[in-house]
């Protein structure tokens, strides 16, 4: 992958192990808890500004103010509402998950869709995809999936407790990256920053970050 400049030193520190299990190497973060992709993809200007879906527009923010400020209070509506689908995308050649593109949560008809790049860039958007219309990024064979994952299956259909910020408190060049996090009387889902890809984690611990539950 053709890291950014400013962001060399992070690709780095990631293969050297400075960042904790799980954000640098899916085996590694399979092994706890966490589900990253198996490599990174090429940065095509072509494609990257809507994925390959159609009618997407992410907005990306940076810091949880600003987070807070655009979303807070219709990621605080969500509560009470039912986790009805998850969809991911796929990779129908890999067969794995293709973690460059959004992670839509549908909570009975209020779609979150969730998407990281770079080091700390963070887009929220609403009812903006539908997953029934195909996924077009040139030389991959892709296709929406609903709760690919054993953890997603388990909390299709519970009622959200609350949604939570997770600011990143580690001192290293990730401090103050924003996760989303659901919460669910059962367990938890976090979509997280998988240095310039998504990755999710089912793991209450995880790795050091500072918690605003958004009532």
């Amino acid at each position: 992958m053709q890291w950014p400049t400013n962001d060399a030193d992070v690709k780095d520190q990631a293969a050297g192990g400075s960042y904790p299990p799980g954000l640098a190497m899916s085996k590694i973060g399979r092994r706890s808890g966490l589900l990253s992709c198996e490599e990174g993809r090429l940065w095509q200007d072509d494609v990257m500004f809507h994925f390959g879906i159609t009618g997407y527009q992410p907005a990306w923010l940076d810091g949880r103010g600003a987070v807070v400020h655009e979303h807070g209070h219709r990621l605080r509506g969500l509560a009470g509402r039912t986790l009805t689908r998850v969809w991911m995308v796929w990779d129908l050649r890999d067969d794995e998950w293709f973690c460059d593109c959004p992670v839509l949560f549908d909570f009975d008809g209020q779609q979150v869709e969730i998407n990281h790049q770079k080091l700390g860039d963070l887009s929220l958007t609403w009812n903006m995809i539908d997953p029934t219309h195909p996924v077009r990024w040139p030389g991959f064979d892709l296709q929406w999936r609903p709760e690919p994952f054993p953890g997603l299956q388990a909390l299709r259909g519970r009622p959200l407790k609350r949604a939570e910020l997770l600011e990143w408190s580690g001192e290293d060049a990730a401090q103050g990256n924003v996760d989303i996090s659901f919460v669910f009387e059962t367990g938890r889902v976090t979509v997280f920053n998988a240095l310039d890809e998504n990755g999710v984690s089912f793991d209450p611990s995880g790795p050091p970050r500072q918690s605003d539950p958004l009532h």
